[in-house]
């Protein structure tokens, strides 16, 4: 742009009354868009000022781009934040507080508890009220001896361990949906890259199948089937790239960082242990936090159902200083009363007849035989799930072997494929020389080993997840994680 440009005469006569208000000593900058009036200082000052606000806007525009470009993140590191991100484990942390707070309480029923209060008179008082006036007032009072209150502490101690059982579950529960999601995702992209690599391959094909059909030496269809094939490699990897969202989606929720910012560290996934049904089966958290609680129901029952039949020995002290002021107690009584009172006792509290208890114990008992069935139907349900893992885990087995050969064959048909092109174009039309192979044979070879290896991922990422299904399922999962975290 030509500095010494004039501007059009309306915009130069505005230009000049705003110059004229307040800054005379220099002219002003006026753009438009195609003229500019320029002092030689002013263009130099604008001049330094683009050229910092221009190196700005690259930092600028540098540092927003390493931001959106996904880092690779180790799964022990996205299974650590998925643990502290899990709604579940937050929860089972709130029930473990929850738990300890009323173990304490069952506990503390023992421990004296003092309380003080005050009544300062306002108006005088009318007659006798009945009790003597005090100023202020003390009361300690525990409990002294009752056999219902060991089952109530005992349930409450059954209750924490259940949920520092349930606890661990839900820890375990995020390490497998995040250790899942991980090596699904690592799966995926492997498997885009080799769709982006048959994408080129059908491009290919059908530029080769166009030039033959153009040229005459193959037939329409056969174009056509080269841009089915195309669709086909096109169609697969749309799906792939759908699949990658949604675990980067569901990565994002589970760890709680940027959508797109994870991108998994094949490096980091140890080899998951082979294990089988035959292993000796480990305690499940989920199972044991559920026997846990079906023993503290238990207890409870037990605690309510005593409570009829079992007397409770407490223990008071209480202490009165009385205040003649705004009344006239006094003139009640032959002596005056004095100020400093004082009283304690052991109370005994015996059951006779409380229908409400009595009902409370069969409620108590209902829900004890309920929890021990429902620990029971998850013992079972959890044998029913190691047996079908153990099953479907063979299988997959089978066919990660079946479709890692099917890969390597065709690998090995695509070096085959190469070497008749090249010993085809040198030999010609010799006597015992192997008939040529087209381009096209070398992209359709090519395309198919990339399919297979495809086939390959697929059934190691099956076989992968069902090996972390049943360590979960036999109480090994804990092991594993160990392992993860000293990779």
């Amino acid at each position: 742009m030509d500095g010494t440009s004039q501007s059009p005469p309306g915009r130069h006569r505005r230009g000049s009354r705003r110059t004229n208000r307040g800054v005379s000593s220099r002219q002003r900058l006026q753009t438009s868009a195609g003229s500019q009036v320029l002092t030689g200082h002013t263009l130099l000052t604008m001049t330094l000022h683009y050229r910092g606000f221009a190196k700005l806007s690259i930092a600028s525009a540098l540092l927003a781009a390493s931001a959106s470009v996904a880092a690779q993140v180790s799964l022990a590191t996205v299974v650590d934040l998925a643990q502290r991100n899990s709604s579940a484990v937050k929860i089972a942390q709130a029930d473990v507080a929850k738990a300890d707070a009323v173990y304490s309480e069952s506990k503390d029923v023992i421990i004296p508890s003092l309380s003080v209060s005050t009544g300062v008179p306002v108006f005088p008082e009318v007659g006798f009220t009945g009790q003597p006036p005090s100023i202020w007032s003390a009361s300690m009072q525990s409990l002294v001896f009752s056999i219902p209150q060991k089952h109530y502490i005992d349930a409450a101690r059954s209750g924490l361990r259940a949920a520092t059982s349930r606890l661990k579950d839900a820890r375990e529960q995020a390490a497998l949906d995040a250790s899942s999601a991980y090596v699904e995702l690592d799966a995926v992209n492997r498997e885009l890259e080799a769709a982006h690599q048959q994408e080129t391959m059908a491009a290919r094909l059908v530029e080769i199948e166009q030039q033959r059909a153009e040229a005459g030496v193959d037939p329409l269809s056969e174009m056509l089937q080269a841009r089915l094939v195309a669709a086909n490699v096109k169609l697969a990897r749309l799906h792939l790239e759908s699949r990658a969202a949604q675990l980067s989606k569901q990565l994002a929720s589970l760890t709680g960082l940027p959508l797109g910012s994870i991108a998994p560290d094949h490096a980091s996934i140890p080899e998951i242990p082979e294990v089988h049904a035959e292993d000796k089966p480990r305690t499940l958290p989920g199972i044991d936090a559920a026997r846990l609680i079906a023993r503290s129901r238990l207890d409870q029952a037990r605690g309510d159902q005593e409570t009829n039949y079992f007397p409770q020995l407490g223990f008071a002290l209480q202490y009165y200083r009385n205040t003649t002021i705004l009344n006239s107690v006094n003139q009640f009584f032959a002596k005056p009363l004095p100020a400093n009172n004082f009283a304690s006792g052991i109370s005994i509290q015996i059951p006779l007849f409380d229908m409400g208890h009595r009902a409370k114990g069969r409620e108590s008992a209902a829900d004890a035989l309920r929890a021990q069935v429902e620990a029971e139907q998850a013992q079972r349900q959890n044998d029913l799930a190691i047996s079908d893992l153990t099953t479907s885990l063979r299988e997959l087995d089978a066919q990660a072997e079946v479709a890692a050969l099917k890969q390597q064959i065709a690998a090995e048909q695509v070096r085959t494929v190469e070497t008749q092109l090249e010993n085809g174009s040198g030999a010609g039309s010799a006597s015992g020389a192997a008939a040529q192979l087209s381009p096209r044979a070398e992209q359709l070879a090519k395309i198919d080993e990339r399919q297979k290896f495809t086939d390959s991922e697929e059934a190691s990422l099956g076989l992968a997840r069902a090996r972390l299904g049943l360590l979960r399922a036999l109480g090994h999962m804990q092991d594993w994680l160990n392992e993860l975290h000293t990779k």
